[in-house]
């Protein structure tokens, strides 16, 4: 058996993956799939003129439109037919998994296996369609709003307008999601997070070019650049050590006497992730916190009473009230979603009915409340990170005007989404190491 590992750990290589056929087929066709999508983000809209709509859109490009057009890789500031992305589905996913946790009929049906995952999936998908229809509503009655010195951001503004856009975006939003359930299929990675990833990936060329010209025309000093650099290589390999460390909790399980035969007496381990929340809570507190600040610049060119336009200036991006409304926010969706994916009562009842249990806790009811202690420290020290991970590009924003905005959630989703998809890749590598493995022994048994 020791033979067998360092046989196979020797084996993985270049030449490994280049023998994958299986793997190659996959990743191709994950590429092929994200070249489509890129293609999508540049067909725009029937019936608007994109030279005013992008003087509109630069105006406003701080608000929640900034941070959608960051994940959507441009296609909402080009107004294309990809404009609201995959987030209509991801916010349809959320729901159904807060509705989940709180609506008995629909926790009922997550219990019953595969059939109650496809039914939950249906309902997702319907989700979907009327959040997106909502949405591209509201942006056609948007765009329609707005204008430049340069004339209308719509040339024929009407029902007709409003009616193609929606249709057009809905069918957008849809496709994506069907693109990104076949790269889950027959690609490498999640096919919704690669799609986010590569629309996130795409602004990184644009970012950095902007940075150096601004350092070129002498805006930024070089040794900022180079400190941002060496900053944003320091927030990445921190990212990957939290995003790997985890609290391993030792589970028992009793030895039992079966006939002749002790079985039994292993012990195994109970992992909890540091960061357990994932990304969602700087998604929803960037959400809820723009899009006042979104709806202030997008009103009748400030027309509105003066303690609108006090608010707007007390929320604008760097100021106090706003960092500390967005830690605070960060800080509260990080317990409120850690709460709804892992439940320690459950688990507890899972180790008990298995015969686990961990040492020194008596099973029941203090073991659950003993993962439920453990677990809330864990989130505190996560909360905590996720804080100043999405802290820092907010800094940097209102203190040096860094148009460098590759950090905070977009670094978190790029890291996490990168980290998985390679260690799918790693995983296809093993397997196809162990059928070499097995087929090389099969070959042995039948020479001796």
């Amino acid at each position: 058996m020791a033979s067998a590992a360092e046989q196979l750990a020797s084996n993985m290589n270049f030449g490994a993956f280049s023998k994958a056929t299986e793997l190659k087929k996959r990743i191709w066709f994950t590429l092929g799939a994200l070249v489509v999508y890129r293609l999508g983000t540049y067909i725009p809209l029937p019936g608007i003129d994109p030279v005013v709509l992008k003087e509109v859109f630069q105006q406003n490009a701080g608000g929640i439109l900034g941070m959608f057009d960051m994940f959507a890789g441009g296609a909402l500031s080009r107004m294309t037919i990809f404009a609201l992305n995959i987030m209509p589905y991801i916010s349809a996913s959320i729901i159904m998994q807060l509705l989940t946790a709180v609506y008995p009929p629909l926790e009922a049906l997550k219990k019953e296996g595969e059939a109650g995952r496809k039914k939950i999936n249906q309902y997702t998908r319907y989700g979907t369609v009327v959040i997106t229809a909502l949405q591209a509503y509201g942006i056609a009655v948007g765009i329609e709003g707005m204008a430049s010195s340069q004339g209308s951001a719509v040339i024929d503004p009407g029902l007709f307008f409003r009616f193609t856009t929606v249709v057009t975006l809905v069918g957008g939003t849809m496709f994506l999601m069907w693109l990104g359930e076949q790269i889950t299929a027959r690609g490498v990675g999640n096919g919704i997070s690669l799609i986010i990833f590569a629309g996130i990936v795409a602004n990184l060329p644009s970012a950095l070019a902007g940075t150096l010209e601004l350092g070129r025309t002498g805006a930024i000093s070089t040794v900022l650049i180079v400190l941002l650099l060496v900053m944003s290589v320091g927030v990445i390999a921190f990212i990957v050590f939290i995003e790997r460390a985890q609290r391993r909790i030792v589970v028992q399980y009793p030895k039992r006497q079966m006939g002749n035969k002790m079985t039994g007496g292993d012990s195994s381990h109970l992992p909890l992730k540091l960061n357990t929340a994932g990304v969602i809570p700087p998604i929803f507190a960037s959400s809820i916190l723009l899009l006042p600040i979104t709806v202030i610049g997008f009103s009748t060119a400030g027309q509105g009473p003066d303690w609108l336009a006090t608010v707007a200036a007390l929320l604008g991006r760097g100021q106090p009230l706003y960092l500390i409304i967005y830690i605070s926010m960060i800080v509260f969706f990080a317990f409120f979603y850690t709460a709804i994916v892992f439940n320690p009562t459950e688990t507890a009842d899972n180790l008990k009915k298995h015969g686990g249990f961990i040492p020194g806790i008596r099973p029941g009811k203090n073991t659950a409340e003993y993962l439920d202690r453990v677990l809330t420290r864990l989130t505190v020290v996560g909360a905590a990170y996720l804080a100043a991970v999405c802290l820092l590009p907010e800094i940097l924003i209102s203190q040096y005007a860094v148009p460098f905005y590759f950090g905070g959630t977009s670094l978190l989703i790029v890291v996490t989404v990168t980290m998985d998809t390679v260690a799918q890749v790693q995983s296809h590598l093993l397997a196809h190491q162990y059928e070499g493995l097995i087929k090389k022994t099969k070959l042995r048994g039948r020479r001796g």
